[in-house]
């Protein structure tokens, strides 16, 4: 993303932080409309792995003039292994996500995504082998604290929905681990582009198990849905570009007064208080672990 031009210094270094913060911002409510596109396309009858394909193909119509303006260096890459390994893992985490929001309410889905970043870290020390001291563990076991206030297991609130939400969250932290060795070789336009145009004939399989065709009448629905889940990645992604992740991450949470509000316009959804507090928990680990891995990376970079 280009910086602004002219100016001072310290009135480039302001505008960054805030064009950053309302793309984050902006990247959340897009994401909170793909959550009730998606609940409004199953509702008319499609099954959710359908979809999960028609999300992909519609992002897929949506880049092409992606692919026409960069030319076909978007295409090749060095790291097509390591492209499909992050492609599988995305399929399952959406069919999971979908075939969630499809049982249980969105706003409680989106407060169990929280998990992400948690299950993100694990991840981070079991494939990337990074060090983490008590502090973080500390956090991480405060984060999954969370994440069973939400839960209450041998309460009435656990069920299928709740755990394909933990399902998704798991292996949305994966896929963010995975992305973040993609970044050291390729930009983001290739990173969206290739896991899209990826995804389309993975995800096509499992749809054709149970496809019927969408009417009309769906298309808009369906329209809405790419749109919100490209530029909402999109949006996210310069916004990652503009300020630092633990600040980027903690405007992330606007995400679910998003989702609950628009749900509770269109549907009549609400989520009782537990899945509010639980997700506070959630998201308060989730931000100290992020600032935390930022100083100890600062840190480094210092001493090396």
């Amino acid at each position: 993303m280009q910086r602004l031009r002219g100016g001072s210094a310290a009135g480039r270094r302001l505008a960054d932080p805030v064009r950053g913060v309302l793309w984050i911002t902006l990247a959340m409510l897009l994401f909170a409309g793909l959550a009730v596109f998606s609940r409004m396309a199953m509702n008319a009858g499609l099954h959710p792995f359908e979809v999960v394909f028609l999300r992909n193909m519609f992002a897929c119509l949506l880049l092409v003039p992606l692919l026409a303006y960069r030319g076909p260096s978007l295409l090749h890459s060095a790291q097509l292994g390591r492209y499909g390994l992050r492609v599988l893992v995305s399929l399952l985490s959406m069919q999971a996500w979908f075939y969630a929001i499809s049982l249980i309410t969105i706003g409680e889905v989106t407060a169990i995504s929280f998990m992400a970043p948690l299950f993100g870290t694990l991840g981070a020390i079991l494939v990337l082998g990074e060090t983490v001291r008590l502090r973080r563990w500390t956090a991480l076991a405060v984060g999954f604290l969370g994440a069973m206030i939400i839960l209450r297991p041998g309460g009435s609130a656990l069920g299928l929905g709740q755990l394909l939400a933990v399902a998704s969250a798991m292996l949305t932290g994966i896929s963010a681990v995975l992305m973040k060795q993609l970044t050291a070789q390729d930009d983001p336009d290739k990173i969206v582009f290739l896991t899209n145009a990826l995804l389309l004939p993975l995800s096509l399989a499992p749809a054709l198990l149970v496809w019927q065709w969408p009417t009309l009448a769906m298309v808009p629905t369906l329209l809405g849905m790419g749109v919100c889940a490209v530029l909402g990645h999109v949006s996210l992604v310069r916004g990652y570009t503009c300020i630092d992740a633990s600040l980027a991450l903690t405007f992330e949470f606007s995400k679910l007064p998003f989702t609950v509000a628009i749900a509770y316009l269109v549907f009549a959804e609400t989520i009782d208080g537990w899945t509010w507090v639980g997700a506070l928990v959630i998201f308060a680990s989730a931000v100290y672990i992020t600032r935390r891995e930022a100083k100890l990376r600062r840190e480094r970079m210092r001493g090396a």
